[in-house]
């Protein structure tokens, strides 16, 4: 997924993590991706380079100081993305789903705010999920 950030190295800089190969790996295999990956997916594409447990811890770090983002479509394994705008502006992108290559891609032109949600509700996650048939999915008629 193509992110407003060049190189991993700089979005661990930017969010003020140490840089790993680890780390450093799991972002450049997403960064470039054209769809969102589940771990496994991740996992393959890095090969044997790192143990089970240095992957995952790596991994969670990423997730947890926002610069990865789940996408959750019922019934498939969850798919991560980096967080192209990672600067928590209370806005959001939806996610294209297609039914017949179960691809999922981030639509960051499709943009939505949760700043009009009431003050007394707290969002944790906001998700708009369109699905539907991709651009080559309907070119080979599926």
């Amino acid at each position: 997924m193509k992110s407003i950030y060049s190189t991993p190295t700089e979005l661990l800089r930017r969010s003020k993590l140490k840089r790993t190969s680890c780390r450093e790996g799991i972002l450049s295999v997403i960064m470039e991706s054209d769809e969102a990956l589940s771990e496994s997916e991740i996992r393959d594409r890095l090969g044997s380079t790192y143990d089970r447990t240095t992957f995952y811890r790596s991994f969670r770090t990423l997730e947890e100081h926002g610069l990865l983002h789940r996408i959750i479509i019922p019934d498939q394994p969850v798919k991560y993305a980096v967080d192209m705008h990672h600067d928590h502006s209370g806005q959001g992108h939806a996610h294209h789903f297609c039914r017949a290559c179960h691809s999922v891609r981030c639509l960051e032109s499709v943009r939505f705010h949760t700043d009009h949600i009431p003050a007394s509700f707290t969002v944790e996650q906001a998700d708009v999920v369109i699905k539907g048939v991709c651009k080559t999915c309907n070119h080979l008629g599926r």
